[in-house]
């Protein structure tokens, strides 16, 4: 058995690539004349598949070396052994896909969906009249995502024990959960990355950039950390948080007798720098006015909280649920909000007197991965806010100060 044997695949024209998609298409919709689309081994190098809904497809050992995918639904799709050297796969969906063996170096997966893939080395072996069997091998070694453009990826969960990563960009990818023990990610770029729970143990991150990282409950036993950049590292929170002896519970409790009662009962206090986490949940809180420069409020379950013209500026609201908050002329400058849930907050203007209005001020934050879906930010500050891959359908932006 020969087990160096050169990879072949199967040319394939531009009309019977068109004719075999509308067959997948009529196959996912149940109607007559459907056929799963089937090109093991195909020679689709530089192709164009953007948008399109490919779920299912059995695309192992295909050649999709600078392909155009951008967009498309790829879904329980077999990618086994498939080339996707420098292919164009942002925002693509991958959820459930089999990518064992795939070589991605070079491509762009930003924004893609690959939450519980499977990126694990694998090999195919092939039957030969002459050798029996032979493996197909890839010009690079298969498993292989140097280089390629993770940024804002959802990768939690995905198995990716030894994968080879080296100067790749996870920046602001959520890779919580993911098994990575023995990966290989020389001066790869994590900046912002959610790392939560992930298993690094034995992991090689020489020369890595860690700013922002989210390592709370990761293990790092016996990972190599040379000249790691681990500026604001986010470890795990304390199990308690006490202001001036007291616990940040009660704080608020009293801040919220504060709010209602008009300022009559409760007190205000500052709360600069407090990690919020020990909170786990504060669903439904009335925060209005809470003053909290550079807290860390990520992760948390805030829908409906209220924090109308709170102070909020450079707070940490990674991955946070703000459904349906109440943000009205609260200052978020600087805030980092990357991968929030924001549909159908309120970030609007708030009334103070007759004809007189604070604007909700986003300047300088970051929104990447944001979901803003349905959200009201009429007259909203957000010069210089990072919108990048933000969803913003149906969100009402009417005289938004942005950058032009």
């Amino acid at each position: 058995m020969s087990s160096q044997a050169q990879p072949y695949h199967l040319a394939l024209d531009a009309q019977s690539l068109r004719e075999a998609v509308e067959a997948h298409q009529r196959y996912l919709a149940g109607r007559s004349g459907g056929r799963r689309l089937a090109l093991t081994y195909a020679d689709l190098s530089h192709c164009t598949l953007e948008g399109l809904d490919l779920r299912e497809a059995d695309l192992a050992g295909a050649k999709l070396t600078g392909a155009m995918m951008a967009g498309a639904n790829l879904a329980r799709a077999i990618l086994f052994g498939a080339d996707l050297r420098e292919a164009d796969l942002r925002r693509a969906n991958f959820k459930r896909a089999d990518l064992r063996g795939a070589c991605l170096r070079g491509a762009n997966l930003a924004g893609a969906e690959l939450a519980g893939c499977d990126l694990r080395e694998g090999r195919i072996a092939l039957q030969d009249k002459l050798d029996g069997f032979r493996i197909l091998r890839h010009e690079h070694r298969p498993g292989e995502l140097n280089y390629a453009i993770l940024a804002g990826a959802n990768l939690a969960g995905a198995q990716m024990t030894s994968t080879i990563a080296m100067a790749s960009d996870f920046t602001d990818a959520n890779l919580s959960g993911a098994m990575m023990s023995g990966a290989r990610l020389m001066r790869a770029v994590l900046d912002g990355a959610d790392l939560s729970g992930a298993d690094l143990g034995g992991a090689d991150l020489s020369g890595a950039s860690m700013k922002r990282t989210v390592v709370a409950g990761a293990n790092l036993e016996h990972a190599l950390l040379d000249d790691v950049d681990m500026t604001e590292v986010l470890q795990a929170p304390p199990p308690i948080f006490y202001v001036d002896d007291r616990p940040l519970d009660e704080v608020l409790g009293d801040h919220e007798i504060y709010c209602d009662s008009q300022g009559r009962k409760g007190s205000v206090l500052a709360l600069p720098e407090v990690d919020f986490r020990p909170m786990r949940t504060l669903r439904g809180r009335r925060l209005t006015g809470l003053v909290a420069r550079d807290s860390i409020f990520f992760g948390l379950d805030m829908q409906r909280i209220e924090l109308q013209g709170a102070d909020l500026s450079g707070c940490d609201f990674r991955g946070a649920d703000l459904r349906e908050a109440d943000l009205r002329g609260a200052k978020l400058v600087g805030a980092q909000l990357t991968r929030a849930d924001l549909r159908g907050a309120k970030l609007g203007p708030l009334m103070i007197a007759e004809g007189r209005f604070v604007r909700t001020d986003l300047t300088r934050a970051i929104l990447r991965a944001a979901d803003l879906r349905g959200a009201m930010a009429r007259r909203a500050r957000m010069l210089e806010a990072d919108l990048t891959q933000a969803r913003l359908a149906g969100c009402d932006l009417a005289g938004a100060e942005m950058e032009a």
